[in-house]
């Protein structure tokens, strides 16, 4: 070994033995880090198809995961993207100087074979080669198939080698694939528009979140990554599209978590002449959906317990989450006695707190985690939620949801607020929270303002969290296990 290639771990290692084998190959003439290589077949296509093809020729390349040399005979195992399947070489077949090749590789080395398709004595589906071609010569060694890559951080580190030698793995992020597009086939197929909104924004907003900052120089303006599509996606309901939708990156300067991360891939769609319930419909129906594509059924198990995600959800009121998790009863209760009740259960609120900031306080706190679910929890209180509609009934109160599976909060969805001018006071509201010291309240955005003006149709809007979806669908505890490239600390 000549030196450690990465500081995280002896992962990744560089050694004078695999250096001296590149000087040799090249020195012979045989080309390392070769070009294309025609495929005939993908590995598991000549395994679970292999009846019908057996005896025939096959090319195929991946990356050499075992080797096995006895003498004149050796094997291998070969790995592309679908699957493994071992290599069965001889050099009375081969001829000497592509055996010769076979006795120079290391397993990681990515090569070419052809050859026949048989079946061994011992029953093992094999490629019986008789060309061998080095594609890509591999200088850092990968861990031993008995201890593979175990490390977490090593794994979020260098995914690349973690995708390699942990199949369960991919098979999340394969996952992660098909629910993605199975949500916008699911969206597609009811009449929603995919568009795209800008990813930097000139005013941040659509969510309470603290933003990234950034600057453009031709400008000379300051620009901030985009917390949410939701304010441009409205503006297009307003323009005259009807049902639109974008799956996309969001970034928010907060902390990282188990379910946090700073940049993360959401939904949103908008669909006007809706409301909050239409929704909700939408949301039961979309994940039940992905869970009979993804799990091949509406019963899903996650940690060892089985959610059954058939529709319908129950709806429940926050202010009644609260009195069923923690024996507490606000209805009706005056903003000093929510006060008094929340010291009470040892959750801390300004003194000028109003009652429905206490209930958010309190739900947030002392019941969110506990909601197994599926379920909705619906009726926010109108201060944490100023993009929404006022409950015509209650207007302390907005028709506002969020799905809960899990403990966790997967979505959020409202009927939407079109009274510019109310829209105008909320905004006024945040600014002096701002001003305040809050950085995560909305910022006035007063083109939004001016749309609403021109008139928005009555609407239903949802977003859903699609990092946590596909823990929920992958059986994963860490948002980490389901993003290819996690932020992580820099090494010190």
């Amino acid at each position: 070994m000549i030196r450690r290639q990465d500081g995280d771990s002896e992962l990744l290692r560089l050694d004078e033995h695999r250096l001296a084998k590149l000087e040799s190959l090249r020195a012979r003439g045989v080309e390392p880090y070769g070009g294309a290589f025609a495929r005939t077949h993908q590995i598991a296509e000549l395994v679970t198809d292999f009846d019908r093809l057996a005896g025939s020729r096959c090319r195929v390349a991946g990356r050499l995961m075992a080797r096995r040399v006895h003498g004149k005979v050796g094997f291998g195992d070969l790995q592309d993207g679908s699957g493994t399947i071992q290599l069965y070489l001889r050099e009375d077949r081969m001829g000497p100087e592509a055996y010769g090749l076979w006795n120079e590789l290391d397993m990681g080395d990515i090569v070419g074979v052809e050859g026949e398709l048989v079946r061994t004595r011992r029953g093992q589906i094999s490629i019986d080669v008789d060309q061998l071609t080095l594609l890509t010569k591999s200088l850092a060694s990968l861990p031993d198939k008995w201890h593979g890559l175990r490390d977490v951080e090593v794994r979020y580190r260098q995914r690349y080698v973690d995708l390699i030698v942990n199949p369960e793995v991919k098979e999340v992020f394969r996952r992660r694939s098909q629910i993605i597009t199975g949500i916008r086939r699911f969206l597609v197929d009811r009449g929603f528009l995919e568009v795209e909104t800008p990813i930097l924004h000139p005013i941040p907003g659509g969510a309470n979140a603290r933003p990234f900052v950034t600057y453009h120089n031709v400008l000379d303006a300051e620009l901030y990554l985009r917390i949410a599509p939701e304010l441009y996606l409205k503006r297009l309901l307003v323009g005259g599209f009807e049902k639109v939708f974008e799956i996309g990156k969001n970034f928010r300067n907060e902390g990282i978590s188990t379910t946090h991360n700073p940049e993360f891939t959401a939904m949103e769609c908008y669909e006007a002449y809706a409301d909050a319930e239409a929704m909700m419909k939408l949301t039961e129906e979309l994940v039940a959906a992905l869970a009979e594509e993804v799990c091949g059924s509406r019963q899903v198990t996650f940690q060892g317990r089985v959610y059954d995600v058939t529709p319908p959800w129950p709806r429940v009121p926050m202010i009644e989450a609260v009195r069923q998790q923690t024996g507490v009863d606000l209805r009706g209760a005056s903003d000093q006695e929510a006060r008094e009740q929340a010291a009470a259960l040892g959750v801390e609120v300004p003194p000028t707190a109003s009652l429905g900031e206490v209930v958010f306080e309190i739900f947030e706190r002392k019941v969110a985690d506990h909601l197994h679910g599926p379920v909705f929890i619906t009726d926010f209180p109108v201060e944490v939620s100023p993009l929404a509609r006022r409950k015509e009934d209650a207007p302390a109160w907005v028709d506002r949801f969020e799905p809960y599976v899990a403990g966790w909060e997967i979505g959020n969805g409202f009927s939407e607020l079109t009274d510019a001018l109310d829209q105008a006071a909320r905004f006024r509201h945040q600014a002096q929270l701002r001003a305040q010291g809050d950085e995560e309240a909305h910022f006035m955005d007063e083109d939004f303002v001016r749309a609403l003006q021109v008139g928005m149709p009555p609407a239903g809007g949802l977003g859903i969290g699609v990092d946590r979806l596909v823990m929920f669908l992958t059986n994963q505890t860490s948002i980490r296990e389901v993003l290819l490239f996690p932020h992580l600390r820099p090494k010190a």
